[in-house]
């Protein structure tokens, strides 16, 4: 005859193995560093390494332990790859040190830049009902988790070709380890950037099976930039996308 206490006994030692997502993310991109040699890059191009600092590292966990500290599913959200104001210095994809001082409440000792794609992405938030209800949803990242320099400014793994090639096998790794971060099954993904960002994405997709469908959202530096007149449509835009798959 079964035990009702046995059970109980399994299921909360079962719940206590289980890693939270915030223990998840943190282990993986702490070891990133360790990766770069695996992958080669074309001279001239630098990576950008931002998870072995300390301060990056301290904000990370503060971040990602209020917000994530559970094993519920999420959304995944998938970028280009991090750049020098955004996680490249904390660490958070789309989130500069003011919105994380500002909206997220986690004091940082970084230079309080603005980045434009966070100032779109956390009205964004605000308008869908604040960090705590948008984080308990959606898990934002990259499909290259680490990003690049070039000249002294950012560059992105799609433009230069030889850069796409050398690290394709690297974004194929990272989409594994970010489904498994996030909980998620192959329902659904986003993907920031509608143009060669998601061109490469459904390429690969194609190939490996990630997710039967992703749903490709205006990149937020292409908003600020050309768009800001029509901010309040694509934060639109955004929202209907993001409930209406959210939802299903």
């Amino acid at each position: 005859m079964a035990v009702p206490g046995r059970k109980l006994s399994r299921f909360v030692l079962y719940l206590s193995t289980v890693e939270s997502i915030s223990s998840k993310v943190l282990d993986y991109h702490f070891n990133l560093g360790d990766k770069v040699d695996k992958y080669p890059i074309p001279a001239g191009i630098d990576w950008l390494l931002p998870y072995s600092e300390p301060e990056t590292q301290r904000v990370m966990s503060l971040f990602y332990t209020r917000f994530y500290n559970d094993q519920q599913s999420r959304r995944i959200i998938f970028g280009i790859n991090p750049g020098r104001f955004g996680a490249g210095l904390t660490g958070v994809p789309f989130t500069d040190p003011l919105k994380m001082l500002d909206e997220c409440q986690i004091e940082n000792n970084f230079p309080k830049k603005q980045e434009l794609s966070a100032q779109f992405i956390y009205q964004v938030i605000n308008r869908y009902g604040g960090v705590e209800p948008f984080f308990n949803r959606f898990y934002i990242t990259s499909l290259c988790p680490l990003g690049f320099v070039k000249d002294g400014i950012n560059y992105n793994y799609y433009d230069d070709k030889p850069l796409t090639a050398a690290v394709t096998p690297f974004i194929i790794e990272n989409i594994k380890a970010q489904k498994e971060i996030g909980s998620t099954g192959t329902e659904l993904a986003y993907c920031l950037g509608e143009g060669k960002n998601y061109e490469y994405f459904s390429r690969i997709n194609d190939q490996h099976g990630f997710f039967k469908t992703i749903v490709p959202l205006p990149h937020p530096r292409w908003i600020m930039q050309y768009k800001r007149k029509l901010l309040d449509y694509y934060i639109q835009v955004y929202l209907d996308k993001l409930v209406l798959h959210v939802e299903q």
